[in-house]
């Protein structure tokens, strides 16, 4: 399941969420998923997850304590546009 949290003119976040076989992983850990940060301008795209999404996932609630912009996420999300190696192409 994919639910769309943020959109701008230059940015789509998603996030993705899906579960595991109960018989293959801990309970804990049945729900695993990440986010999908979309670049618009740049056609580019990149997945976090583990780890690193649970950094994003923090970092954008301190970020979300300040009441931003839209500027201001944009800018966020700029910076992890530079770690994508997708280029998105429309069909």
């Amino acid at each position: 399941m994919h639910t769309m949290i943020y959109d701008s003119d230059a940015f789509s976040v998603f996030q993705l969420d899906w579960a595991r076989e109960a018989d293959s992983v801990p309970e804990a850990a049945s729900n695993q998923g990440g986010f999908e940060i979309v670049d618009k301008f740049a056609r580019k795209e990149i997945f976090l997850e583990g780890h690193v999404a649970d950094g994003f996932r923090a970092r954008v609630r301190s970020l979300m304590e300040g009441s931003p912009s839209t500027e201001d996420i944009d800018e966020f999300l700029d910076g992890f546009s530079a770690l994508s190696r997708l280029n998105l192409h429309a069909h």
